[in-house]
């Protein structure tokens, strides 16, 4: 597993994914950042920055934890899925949200999904 560090307005998070997968994530979260401006919507969802990954991690602040992937894009793509975009071409965005949630999701069922 790696670990992706984001940073919200709030706290920081902690999203653990296979490794030859947190490449997807990153790139994702980028280019959710590179399009969230065009939305035309009044209430854009808020996105974190991406920090760090590494390949350990070892939390010891009380409350902070350590969120699957699978479940920060199924909340990812709650986010998004619920915005009533009329002019930007929101489906491509989901789409992308919705792919590599779907490859997690195969990994679940082979197993192979610590």
């Amino acid at each position: 597993m790696r670990y992706c560090i984001l940073s919200t307005e709030k706290e920081l998070q902690f999203v653990a994914m296979p490794d030859s997968y947190m490449y997807q994530l990153v790139a994702l979260l980028h280019r959710l950042h590179k399009e969230i401006g065009k939305l035309t919507v009044s209430e854009r969802p808020a996105l974190p920055e991406v920090i760090a990954e590494c390949t350990e991690l070892e939390l010891h602040a009380q409350g902070a934890s350590i969120i699957q992937g699978i479940d920060y894009l199924a909340d990812l793509e709650g986010r998004f899925a619920s915005l009533q975009e009329e002019n930007y071409p929101l489906i491509a965005l989901l789409t992308e949200i919705r792919a590599l949630h779907a490859q997690l999701e195969y990994l679940v069922e082979e197993g192979e999904y610590e």
